[in-house]
């Protein structure tokens, strides 16, 4: 097995398949609010998951009799998952759509200046808006949320924003859960690099929140 720590983090967890379903549905809810916890990382490591559970002579079960996670399973979870988190977000929006506008929550994440932003887009693509925003990271977000606020008809909402889903979700973690050896052996490979990036990424982000937050209590 290759001593490259986040290996053998997602080899344990491959013979743990109700917890990997459970971090699957929590990760891609917080993802969907915008969270830092991006939705493609989830699906990449959940097909690093399946990967080494269908091969078990390389990454071998804790115990004889261990289950490892099922690839159908694990991919239509994927997928009801992360259409559920936007069916989720696009409610909240059209629930409490005027209130979230005079919100600062929603001055904080979205703003007018970006929320007329997805409001052109959404005029300029109409009906096929809702994919195009599934397929744009750091958009998703105020993207349904936004639908969910101007009032996207559901039967709409839910064809496109399904039909993109259905297309990208499942793909992802069927790619990489039969060509993993591939991921795994650039992880082990750039070792170094990936966990440089990670660390800076993390750093960026932290000072963001730390700025932001001294931000707020000047305002106070």
């Amino acid at each position: 097995m290759p001593d490259f720590a986040i290996v053998e983090f997602f080899s344990h967890y491959a013979y743990q398949p109700y917890l990997v379903y459970s971090f699957i549905l929590l990760f891609m809810t917080a993802s969907s609010f915008g969270l830092p916890i991006p939705e493609e990382m989830t699906l990449v490591s959940a097909g690093l998951v399946a990967y080494m559970a269908r091969n078990p002579i390389e990454y071998p079960p804790p115990y004889p009799d261990a289950h490892g996670v099922n690839l159908t399973i694990l991919a239509t979870l994927c997928f009801f998952a992360v259409l559920g988190s936007d069916l989720l977000v696009y409610f909240i929006g059209r629930r409490f759509g005027e209130r979230l506008k005079k919100s600062k929550f929603f001055n904080k994440k979205i703003g007018k200046e970006n929320f007329a932003k997805i409001d052109k887009v959404y005029k300029k693509f109409g009906y096929f808006a809702p994919g195009l925003f599934r397929f744009t990271p750091g958009v998703r977000f105020p993207g349904h949320l936004s639908c969910g606020i101007m009032k996207v008809p559901l039967k709409q909402f839910l064809l496109v924003d399904g039909c993109a889903a259905l297309f990208s979700v499942p793909t992802q973690v069927l790619l990489v859960a039969f060509y993993g050896e591939i991921i795994l052996g650039k992880l082990k490979e750039f070792k170094l690099i990936f966990i440089s990036i990670f660390l800076i990424v993390f750093s960026i982000w932290l000072i963001k929140k730390c700025i932001h937050y001294f931000q707020r209590k000047r305002e106070e």
